[in-house]
This record gives structure tokens, sequence and C-alpha cells, in this order.
């Protein structure tokens, strides 16, 4: 049987860390075995002790402590070189802030001997839509977050397929012709680490999922989106959308992804961006400085407090 590396991170969040790993507890696994890699990425709370009051003694988790918060990538990247040293066949990463289908992760291993990289359907948890005002009771619940991944190569600017779209049966097919996976949930051969290392640590978080996918295709590497698997996303659980960490992580990596992989025009046009951000009154503080990180070279966790 196939092992499979489940890797969770926490950071100071161990309502939403407990409810993720009880859905995982619960999943089918007649074709594989699996093993939950709890990450606690240097919390300040005490997530540690209540994740060990709960799981210390659970053969299915193995609980890790790094000490210092090393951000989405490095955290992650712990789990995975544990993983590979252990001989795992594959490592699904996996936010905190989800619940899953009991048949999630069985869709999607079914699927990887043809795919290298796998990802599920993901929804909005229900009362955690973008716009949960527009869409009725019964929807809620119902409402795509991610159907696969999907790059404006122009603008450097990543997407998911089918946001904010109530589930019609419209993506219940399997998507090859998508840019990416998004790293909410990734579940990825161990050949694909072996050749093209792990996720980028200069990303420290946002845009490495994006670049991981993107170096995987270069090197001829297989990705799908599995419909028939089905997650939830307690959207922004782990981050605030529209928040100043995001304002500096996004502004920055968009630069540290789109000058690495983009065309020559679209390169210029975001050297030219990054210039108005530093110029203009509407920029905040975080996004300049994130501007001034990127020149600076300034990158992992970069300035943020």
């Amino acid at each position: 049987m196939k092992k499979i590396a489940i890797v969770v991170l926490n950071w100071n969040q161990p309502k939403l860390t407990i409810d993720t790993v009880e859905s995982l507890l619960k999943i089918k696994h007649s074709s594989f075995e699996y093993q939950i890699l709890l990450v606690d990425n240097g919390s300040k709370d005490d997530s540690l002790q209540q994740l060990q009051n709960l799981y210390s003694t659970n053969s299915s988790i193995t609980i890790f402590e790094t000490n210092q918060n090393l951000g989405y990538v490095g955290g992650n990247n712990f789990g995975i070189v544990f993983a590979l040293k252990n001989n795992f066949d594959s490592v699904l990463l996996l936010n905190n802030d989800v619940i899953v289908d009991s048949n999630f992760l069985e869709e999607l291993v079914k699927k990887s001997d043809k795919y290298d990289l796998l990802g599920p359907k993901i929804y909005f948890a229900s009362g955690y839509e973008f716009h949960k005002d527009r869409y009725s009771k019964q929807e809620l619940g119902n409402v795509i977050w991610s159907a696969g991944g999907k790059m404006d190569w122009n603008n450097i600017l990543g997407s998911n397929v089918g946001v904010d779209e109530v589930d019609k049966g419209q993506h219940d097919k399997i998507k090859t012709k998508i840019d990416f996976l998004t790293g909410c949930a990734l579940l990825v051969n161990k050949n694909v680490f072996q050749k093209i290392g792990l996720l980028n640590r200069k990303y420290f978080m946002y845009l490495e999922d994006v670049d991981f996918c993107h170096r995987a295709k270069l090197k001829g590497f297989k990705m799908a989106y599995i419909p028939t698997s089905k997650i939830w996303h307690v959207n922004s659980g782990s981050s605030k959308s529209g928040s100043l960490l995001q304002d500096y992580f996004i502004t920055r990596n968009r630069l540290l992804f789109g000058t690495k992989y983009a065309s020559l025009r679209t390169k210029f046009a975001l050297i030219r961006e990054s210039i108005r951000f530093l110029n203009s009154s509407q920029s905040t503080a975080w996004r300049k400085q994130a501007v001034k990180d990127f020149y600076l070279h300034k990158l992992g966790k970069g300035s943020w407090k």
C-alpha cells in the first residue's frame, strides 16, 4: 500500500488545526496508509500543549516543534524532508483551516499513478464565502473557492478557477490544462521533490505554490484537478484577506516570481509598477517596504514584523 504523509502546519491557531485534524482522522483509506505530520511552527500560545494533550498517543499523528516561525514554506519543508527521509510515497500539503470529505484523499490517490501533482475541488466553508449575502441558505457551503488555478501572465496575477460560483456541476471534469494547484491542498508524488527540490524558501508565504507547480511543469510533471475529491476552506482562517501581511508578501513575491518566469515585456511592466508603488501616496508602508526588500534581495521573512 502507498504511504501518504499529510503535513499540517499550526501557528497560534489550535482550534482551527484541531478541527482540521479531527476531519482527517475520519477519512477512508482502504488503498493507502497515512500519517499526519503535525508541525507546530513556533507558536507563542498554548497550541503545542493542546495538540500534545490530544494527539501525543495517537499512532496516526506525529507532532513536531520547529521552535520558530519558519513561514508556510519553511514549516511545510520541515514536514516534507521528514516524509522523504522516511520513504513516504507522496506528501499532501494541507492548510490547517479546512474540513475534508471522508473520501477526498482516496479520490486523489486513485489518480496519483497517472498524475504527479493533484488537487481537490475546494469549497468555501459555509458562512465564509467572500460574498455570502448573495447566496441562498441552501447554496452556502456549495460555493467554489478553487477548481484549479490560472495565471494572468501579463500582470502576474494568479486566480482560482470557479471562485464564487455555486457548484452546479460545471467543474466536474478532471482538468490538466491549469497553471497551478493551490497549496491549500496539494498531493505531490515524492519523485517531484526529488527532481525539483522543496518549496522555495525565498517566498516564505504566498506564491510558493505557484512557483512550485510552475517548476514541476517545466520539468514535465503532470498536474491535475480532481473534482471528485472535495474539501471546505475556512477562507482566510490563517491570514486575513486584504491584510498588511498579504500586501507585503504578495507584492514582493509577485516581483520575485515574475522577474524569473515572465516575458521580457512583463518584467519591464512589473519594474515600472514597483516604482509607481514606491512613489504613490496610496501605497501602504508595507507595500513600499516589499518593493525595497525585493530590490535589496531581502527575501524569506524579509522585513515582516
